[in-house]
């Protein structure tokens, strides 16, 4: 594991901080898991072909009001995916 060193804003209130430490490792996390699936020689889950990335749109619409195009290219992981709606 190699060690981070962050920078957080010195006016962040607490849940501020908690929300850049927890999105920090989020994306290290999933960096893990990209890199041990590579290892493996596996392939990551694609959304094509069972529907969920239509299911995984209508929820955003319902949710969030807007209409987007989840693209294929997207985590399947739904706390992951969730959390990159903005990028749609």
């Amino acid at each position: 594991m190699t060690e981070l060193d962050i920078d957080i804003p010195d006016d962040a209130d607490d849940a501020e901080a908690a929300a850049i430490a927890a999105a920090v490792g989020a994306h290290v996390h999933d960096g893990y898991l990209a890199a041990a699936a590579a290892a493996a020689g596996g392939e990551a889950e694609t959304w094509t072909g069972d529907g969920k990335r239509w299911t995984f749109a209508g929820r955003i619409e319902g949710l969030q009001g807007r209409t987007n195009r989840v693209p294929e290219t997207a985590s399947t992981d739904a706390w992951t995916a969730s959390g990159r709606t903005d990028r749609f």
